[in-house]
């Protein structure tokens, strides 16, 4: 986990804002502190199981300075759901994109306060190969309310492998990250409201922003 301040943070932010700007997608601010940006990042490797994605959170502190939060992570399924899906259409991969308004502190899996899907529908990608190799195909892409929280892995320290833990929800790799992620989301509701936008790029979008 880190959370980076001063220029470097303001310098990220706004690459960050040209980014989604080029995607016309919303980048919230408005010099309002705690106006957060939930932003996956999608690694360019295909490698399975691993925690090799990054989910980033940048927003404005009570001194309306620039803060980003950024943290390891997998936004996509473990190997255990890969191989037998709990949907019988295959396993969700989250598409790429910008979901406005679409999650909310809650209960994941009725266990612990969790950001949970219950604001507005994403799309996903089924996978049902039932191998070792991530598909993402547009022809199997579907729309709705499929559960694609944002949580953690193990209740403590860094997970290795992502196994069970996502069925196509954004998973933390490390618990104290995850603790300080829903921290910040939870400085913002108390604020702004219980709703959160997710916005998932790949990589490669960072290079051309």
């Amino acid at each position: 986990m880190s959370i980076i301040h001063n220029v470097t943070a303001r310098s990220l932010s706004f690459h960050i804002q040209k980014v989604l700007k080029k995607k016309k997608y919303v980048f919230f601010d408005g010099k309002v502190p705690w106006n957060i940006n939930i932003i996956g990042i999608r690694s360019t490797s295909r490698a399975v199981n691993r925690f090799d994605d990054t989910i980033m959170v940048i927003y404005r502190n009570d001194a309306k300075e620039w803060e980003v939060f950024s943290a390891p992570a997998t936004t996509d399924p473990g190997l255990v759901t890969l191989l037998n899906p709990i949907n019988r259409n295959g396993t969700a991969i989250l598409v790429p994109g910008q979901y406005r308004g679409s999650h909310k502190i809650d209960l994941h899996a009725g266990k612990y306060m969790a950001l949970r899907q219950s604001g507005a529908k994403v799309k996903v990608y089924r996978d049902n190969d039932r191998n070792k190799v991530l598909k993402m195909r547009k022809c199997t892409i579907q729309e709705g309310f499929f559960g694609i929280n944002i949580h953690r892995a193990g209740r403590t320290g860094d997970t290795e492998l992502v196994q069970s833990y996502s069925a196509g929800c954004q998973v933390f790799k490390g618990a104290d990250d995850f603790r300080k992620f829903m921290e910040i989301c939870e400085n913002s509701a108390s604020r702004l409201g219980n709703g959160f936008t997710y916005t998932l790029l790949e990589e490669k979008d960072l290079d051309h922003g």
